[in-house]
């Protein structure tokens, strides 16, 4: 863990809140998944990706996944009770979330909104997402992530 990186409102919540964490940084240009995860020494199964959805109803879903799968839309919809859901358009990820595409994290959002992990999350001791900006990540237990944001988890990814 890097001892000298400066602390994300992410950080700033955990600590709060008591929740144990290691952060780590990386190039703020990469933005592949897969690369991030090597960067920080981490396996991709266990390194995730926060993607935030709109449902035909207008309502917000934020779905966290493992960097080497995608989101699998219909599963998702399932998974939160709607017909479907859809990505957000990239424009709209800042206003509503406060987070930049790539360093979108499901702590600390403008909104707490209704959050599924991938199921997989729990086979893991920790595991690694956005820390809320580009280049950096923290790694925490997915149990205390759950607790934080009120989480389900769900079988919503499939492989790339």
């Amino acid at each position: 863990m890097d001892k000298n990186i400066e602390k994300t409102n992410v950080m700033r919540i955990l600590s709060q809140k008591k929740i144990e964490y290691s952060a780590y940084t990386y190039d703020p240009e990469e933005t592949i998944g897969e690369n991030v995860a090597a960067l920080v020494g981490k396996p991709a199964r266990s390194t995730f990706k926060t993607l935030v959805t709109v449902s035909n109803t207008k309502t917000y879903y934020v779905f966290v996944v493992p960097v080497d799968c995608s989101l699998d839309l219909k599963k998702a919809a399932k998974a939160v009770g709607v017909k479907s859901i859809e990505m957000i358009k990239q424009k709209d990820l800042l206003p509503l979330t406060g987070y930049v595409h790539g360093g979108c994290s499901p702590i600390g959002m403008k909104k707490q909104f209704r959050t599924v992990l991938h199921e997989t999350a729990k086979n893991f001791e920790k595991i690694t997402f956005s820390a809320g900006k580009r280049g950096c990540q923290v790694e925490v237990a997915p149990d205390d992530l759950i607790k934080l944001i009120n989480a389900e988890t769900a079988d919503i990814a499939m492989p790339d």
